[in-house]
């Protein structure tokens, strides 16, 4: 079959199954394909089809992702293959170890396929902060498709990657995946390990799964979920059969919608898109009620305090000494730590330390950084009380647009920071949220709608996305490329 390419991975399971296809198929018919588009989309930095092909060869006899191939985003550790979270700083790294997903990926029998492009250390709304090249919309390659996981979503949207991997930090999963037409997901904070992801936030990142349909979504992150006693954050409660909570049916369901989502300034087409998504789900039974999240007006300027002071400590360690790039024929030791870092590190990852290291300095700490951890708070209990109040989900926007033009922010960091005002909290909360196809602008532009769930609720999620997904076909629809 020359398309296998364009199918889900649980089509191609039963395929499998079947014996009606090789593991080997998937992955030339995968391979012919990126190289066929990715020219346009530009969303590998590396794709080794001869690795891929070798690790077929040593699959588990069994596994939930026997034979499939899975893109995974440039920050994510696999032993012995370049990992350089898409910046200069990281170029030519190694890792001698692999992240825990990577793990969890290759004893489910799954194929890691390919090194995905991202904003630099995940810093990014746009995905053209990469050292590398910025990466492309499948459906206007004009316009951005996303960050800082934009590779990872234009890759699964231009059927070059049957499934992808990537990092979430501030909505760095749910709005690329929004703007590209895929579904994306946020894991609880602590549901996935996070050992082998190098850190941009430490109490903000979480990885998750990007995929074709709601069912793909279910079957990745039940991959990848669990607890891992090398990440200290990793929470330790059973992971459910996502699979059996694939329902068509939210009878009873309450859905809370928070008034604060729907602001003046979001575009009219998102706003139509998603209240057509909610009729829809009222008349399949669920329950719409009117519900109130009044600090997320503070969301992100607190995020952006606290996610740069993180980020500050956490590239600290990327000096020139023992791995990555360092600068030539330095004069002295200091001279070696500053003209590397200016050299390695980009302009958006320059800005996020001398800000971080600013809201962290002595005269300013309590000011800005306690500050901000006192409104997280806040932001979290506005959270605990709708849940508490009886919804099982929220629904909102996931973007306030769709997609911009390649450019279009580049100038204004501020206008870019706001890109992800709708899913910021979410990170600081620590709660699980997808997105998932709701619509299309008249432009033929991809519109994503947003669920937000309880703690270790995730099922909830995957039982309203189900339901709405079987009764839509906007996940069907591919780009023309």
């Amino acid at each position: 079959m020359d398309n296998l390419y364009s199918l889900t991975a649980g089509e191609l399971l039963s395929l499998l199954d079947k014996k009606s296809v090789k593991p080997e198929e998937i992955i030339e018919s995968v391979y012919s394909r990126a190289q066929s588009v990715d020219k346009k989309i530009k969303g590998y930095i590396n794709l080794d089809k001869e690795m891929a092909l070798r690790h077929v060869k040593s699959l588990p006899a069994t596994g939930k992702l026997k034979g499939i191939p899975v893109a995974v985003k440039d920050n994510i550790c696999v032993e012995g293959e370049l990992t350089t979270c898409a910046s200069k700083i990281l170029r030519g790294f190694k890792p001698p170890y692999n992240a825990t997903v990577i793990e969890k990926l290759r004893s489910a029998g799954a194929v890691v396929f390919g090194r995905t492009n991202m904003d630099e250390f995940a810093f990014g709304s746009s995905c053209e902060n990469s050292s590398y090249f910025p990466t492309l919309n499948p459906w206007d390659t004009s316009r951005i498709p996303g960050g800082s996981s934009g590779g990872s979503a234009a890759v699964v949207s231009a059927d070059e990657a049957i499934m992808a991997i990537g990092s979430d930090t501030g909505g760095s999963i749910r709005q690329p995946a929004s703007l590209c037409g895929v579904v994306g997901m946020k894991p609880t904070y602590g549901r996935v390990s996070r050992y082998g992801l190098i850190a941009f936030a430490s109490s903000l990142d979480q990885i998750g799964p990007f995929t074709k349909d709601i069912k793909d979504a279910a079957l990745l992150l039940g991959v990848i979920a669990g607890f891992d006693e090398k990440d200290s954050t990793s929470v330790n409660v059973p992971v459910p059969d996502y699979a059996s909570c694939l329902k068509n049916d939210v009878k009873g369901m309450k859905i809370g919608i928070p008034k604060e989502y729907f602001v003046a300034g979001m575009d009219k087409e998102v706003e139509a898109a998603v209240r057509e998504a909610i009729a829809l789900l009222k008349g399949k039974g669920a329950q719409i009620v009117d519900v109130s999240l009044p600090h997320t007006e503070y969301a992100v300027a607190v995020y952006y305090i606290l996610a740069t002071a993180e980020a500050s400590s956490n590239l600290a360690r990327f000096d020139g000494v023992q791995y990555g790039y360092r600068c030539e024929d330095p004069a002295n030791l200091l001279d070696m730590y500053e003209r590397t870092r200016g050299e390695g590190f980009g302009a958006e990852a320059k800005r996020r330390i001398i800000l971080g290291t600013y809201v962290l300095s002595s005269g300013y700490y309590d000011a800005y950084y306690l500050k901000a951890q006192k409104v997280r708070w806040l932001i979290k209990s506005d959270f605990d009380q709708v849940f508490e109040g009886g919804c099982d989900c929220i629904l909102t926007p996931t973007s306030p647009t769709a997609a911009f033009k390649v450019g279009e922010k580049s100038a204004d960091p501020l206008s870019m920071y706001l890109s992800d005002i709708f899913t910021i909290s979410v990170n600081l909360a620590g709660v699980p949220a997808l997105s998932m196809p709701c619509g299309f602008t008249k432009g033929g532009l991809p519109i994503g709608m947003q669920l937000i769930g309880n703690f270790f609720k995730e099922e909830d999620l995957f039982r309203v996305a189900y339901t709405y997904e079987s009764n839509t076909d906007w996940h069907k629809r591919s780009p023309e490329l």
